[in-house]
């Protein structure tokens, strides 16, 4: 048995079944799916079939090379979708078994290209990669959701594990593979490998096992061909426009923003030539002009922004960018995979800062970007250069944090909806900025392309610095710190917490007053949070 990073072949008969529920594509290393080929002639799969698996022996899998293993779900069955046969019946199990011990004591374990002859390890020819006589599998780039997984929630547990992953193991959950390196057998294997004609990580720069798991997951909850993981959700935005945005390009990005973002745009992003038009989030006409009057190459935003959660037109900016040649990227940090879907919307990238509702346990940091292959893999080529590499133990606790994205995600939506009415009614607080408040600027907007509005509420106290400060302090249940989406509930003042280095008149610019206070509602019961907050507005 041969395996190829582009196609691969068997050339025995084996034991095959019936499994109409199966998921039509497997995963491969590369992060590509092999999918079932129709029947040249009739059009259909092979026996009238919606789909074949392939049963191997556990002895069978385990004396394959470390590359062809990665294609294996589980030690001992190798769910693959087959694409044709050596014949038009379907073999006998005993024949079955007995061929695969055969090939087992003699597999070929370096990979080959499309249309090579393949030999064996005694010099035999075995036939060329294109003969109708072997079993070929085609490999396709887009991600499904398997048809028995129709929710989010389902799709966040089981998503790049449950169907299969590069990791040989029957455990439930995810191993973490703690490497640096990746190794070849023999030298044959490194240059195919440098040829393009085997797949390797190579080096733990340049990915992971258990990190592309991760990977895989949030491109299925995503909808997105491809994703890249980072070690932040500032080294993904970083990494992702120095990627994509040419020396001399332009910039248009919205006036609420994460702080740091605007300054890697207002700072560092002018070094190499390229220069920003900054519009209010919902300045359609500012868009307009900016794309009339400039090259924009790329837009960025956040939606819902921080920290006054205003919400983009994600569709009709879009749509206008594309018109123009520009790329959007949409942060969508704040409003997680759950509550929106900004590619389904017509944006070409969501990132996430991870670190918050994915990990969702205040303790991990990480990053990532999701689109198309095309241009995730331009800005994965920028990420093996500048590093930024995310630490498989981390994308262990994302993985398994987002085991329970779905509840966290429905109670502080909940949470925050109840809390941002309630304070919008109490005689202490003078504004509320929630995006599912009818006060909101673009509640409607946000009604439209978000099924949640996430779990942060931003507020301005009536009073001063001081007395925003004892109010903050009063509190007993929230932390007092930077971050958000976790289980525990997070409250600062961006005045200080970000905004402390600049002179008041300073920090009115970009609307950050000194009363402004931004909660982070965790998951503890709605009632203690209720009964917290108030003895804390009675407080002042």
């Amino acid at each position: 048995m041969a395996m190829s990073s582009c196609t691969s072949r068997v050339s025995l008969s084996f034991e095959c079944r019936s499994d109409s529920g199966s998921f039509g594509a497997v995963p491969r290393p590369d992060g590509a799916r092999f999918s079932c080929k129709l029947d040249a002639a009739s059009g259909k799969r092979p026996f009238g079939m919606s789909s074949l698996i392939l049963r191997f022996p556990p002895n069978f899998v385990r004396q394959l090379s470390n590359k062809a293993r990665r294609n294996c779900s589980n030690i001992g069955v190798a769910q693959i979708v087959a694409a044709s046969w050596s014949n038009n019946q379907p073999p006998s199990a005993a024949a079955a078994a007995k061929a695969v011990d055969a090939a087992a004591s003699s597999a070929v374990s370096v990979p080959i290209a499309a249309g090579e002859d393949v030999v064996d390890s005694n010099n035999k020819d075995l036939g060329s990669c294109n003969d109708s006589n072997f079993v070929q599998f085609e490999a396709v780039d887009k991600v499904h959701k398997p048809p028995f997984l129709t929710g989010d929630g389902s799709v966040a547990i089981h998503a790049g594990e449950r169907l299969g992953r590069g990791i040989v193991t029957d455990a439930i959950t995810t191993p973490v593979v703690n490497t640096s390196a990746y190794f070849f057998k023999k030298t044959i294997e490194l240059v195919d490998f440098k040829e393009k004609r085997s797949v390797s990580f190579e080096y733990g720069r340049y990915g992971n096992p258990t990190t592309e798991v991760l990977e895989n997951k949030i491109s299925q909850l995503e909808g997105a061909e491809s994703t890249l993981l980072l070690a932040s959700g500032m080294c993904a935005s970083t990494v992702m426009m120095l990627a994509l945005v040419p020396a001399g390009g332009h910039i248009v990005t919205t006036t609420d923003c994460y702080r740091k973002t605007r300054i890697f745009i207002e700072t560092f992003l002018p070094k190499m030539g390229i220069t920003a038009s900054v519009i209010d989030p919902a300045d359609i006409a500012g868009l307009e002009y900016a794309l009339d009057n400039h090259k924009v190459s790329f837009f960025f935003t956040e939606s819902p922004t921080n920290p006054f959660l205003r919400c983009v037109d994600i569709e009709l900016v879009s749509k206008m960018c594309h018109a123009k040649g520009a790329l959007v990227c949409i942060d969508g940090t704040f409003a997680t995979p759950l509550n929106q879907k900004a590619l389904a919307l017509g944006a070409d990238i969501i990132l996430h800062s991870a670190t918050k509702y994915l990990g969702g346990h205040n303790d991990v940091l990480a990053g990532c970007v999701s689109g198309s292959t095309e241009i995730i893999s331009q800005i994965r080529n920028v990420h093996h250069v500048l590093g930024g590499t995310l630490n498989p133990n981390a994308a262990y606790l994302i993985i398994r944090g987002m085991k329970t994205l779905k509840l966290r995600v429905q109670q502080q939506n909940s949470t925050a909806q109840r809390m941002a009415e309630l304070l919008e009614a109490h005689p202490k607080v003078k504004r509320v900025y929630y995006p599912g408040l009818k006060s909101h600027p673009e509640h409607e907007l946000a009604k439209k392309q978000m099924t949640g509005f996430g779990g942060v509420v931003s507020f301005e106290v009536d009073g001063d610095l001081t007395t925003t400060i004892k109010f903050v302090d009063s509190l007993k249940i929230p932390y007092i710190a930077p971050s958000f989406g976790g289980c525990e509930s997070i409250v600062d003042q961006p005045a200080i917490m970000s905004y402390w280095d600049l002179s008041q008149s300073e920090r009115a610019k970009y609307g950050i007053l000194d009363n402004l206070v931004r909660f982070s509602f965790g998951v503890e019961d709605y009632e203690d949070l209720e009964a917290d907050v108030l003895q804390a507005l009675e407080a002042i």
